[in-house]
């Protein structure tokens, strides 16, 4: 009886390993297509034609890209710190892809109730990898750019923290599932428009994109954090970085637009969100540092606040009404 209840559970053990690592490979398969749009779509914005001479239309550029990346001489200054310089951009695409069994799958992959919870415990741990390949460089430009992004992603976490818990109150529970159930009839985009908004540039500010890349100023700090990186770390950093932007695409479509992995217009809704993202790129230039900080303290957290006031008030109203009427 126990050697088939061990046997039982190895093997639902060795198919959940094997669902993962095709989750893996699809989202990094994913992630090199994101940058082909990117380039595309900016390309067309600045009035050019961007990749087009790999394969058909430049649709084998990223794996193009990959190869030379991977292919080139890995350099190490001489005065880092070897060890954290090498593994710094390991655990980034580490996080990057561990906080992807989140997702409601209808498989069964993993589905847990604190799904929320694990999102936001990988969401912060990413800032550490930020700030040791930072330090670790021994370079005053690496180390700026890795202040700025660390203080930049703590103050915008508070805003997500805080938006998610909005949600979390209205929909009575930590499971990313709980957002489809409660999304069969009005998607919360309509209910919260400005909350969504403040959401996706939230989203912008955490993975370090346009207008809030100033961990990558490259007109000031050369390339930021990642000045001394080249090769192999300077791809692992790039593919974790769009890893993060697709997730957050998905993640999107998930509070907010209510459809799930197993619905077709979910991909359709994360490729839109995706796009909106490169295009905030082709359109906005950088902010001031401290215009990052204000909108941060100053515009977002109010309406955080406010938001979150509103859910539990309208919560209690609820929970209030079903006593009496019961």
């Amino acid at each position: 009886m126990v050697k088939q209840w061990v046997e039982a559970n190895c093997f639902v053990m060795l198919v959940e390993l094997i669902n993962y690592v095709v989750l893996i490979v699809c989202v990094l398969i994913g992630v090199a297509f994101v940058t082909l749009l990117e380039r595309k779509i900016l390309g067309y914005i600045q009035i050019r034609k961007g990749p087009n001479k790999v394969g058909y239309m430049g649709i084998l550029q990223p794996f193009s890209d990959a190869l030379k990346l991977f292919s080139k001489e890995q350099t190490m200054p001489i005065i880092s710190n070897f060890m954290a310089y090498y593994l710094s951009p390991v655990f980034s695409l580490f996080l990057s892809l561990l906080v992807w069994v989140v997702m409601p799958y209808e498989i069964g992959l993993v589905s847990f109730n604190l799904s929320v919870l694990f999102f936001f415990c990988c969401l912060s741990l990413g800032v550490y990898s930020t700030m040791i390949a930072g330090w670790s460089s021994n370079c005053k430009y690496s180390l700026l750019g890795s202040l700025r992004a660390v203080a930049q992603t703590i103050s915008y976490e508070v805003s997500l923290a805080l938006i998610l818990l909005s949600f979390i109150i209205l929909v009575g529970g930590f499971s990313l599932e709980l957002f489809l159930k409660y999304q069969s009839y009005v998607w919360f985009l309509m209910v919260s428009f400005p909350l969504a908004m403040v959401w996706f540039a939230s989203c912008l500010a955490e993975t370090n994109r346009t207008p809030f890349d100033f961990s990558e100023g490259e007109s000031e700090l050369v390339s930021g954090f990642n000045t001394e990186y080249s090769s192999g770390g300077f791809a692992l950093i790039f593919m974790a970085e769009y890893a993060s932007i697709l997730f957050m695409s998905v993640l999107f479509v998930i509070i907010f637009l209510g459809s799930g992995p197993c619905s077709v217009s979910f991909y359709f809704k994360s490729v839109f969100v995706a796009f909106v993202f490169v295009w905030v790129r082709g359109t906005l230039p950088r902010l001031r540092y401290d215009k990052l900080m204000y909108l941060a303290w100053k515009s977002f957290l109010p309406v955080s606040i406010n938001y979150l006031m509103f859910f539990v008030g309208l919560k209690s109203m609820c929970f209030v009404s079903c006593l009496v009427y019961n």
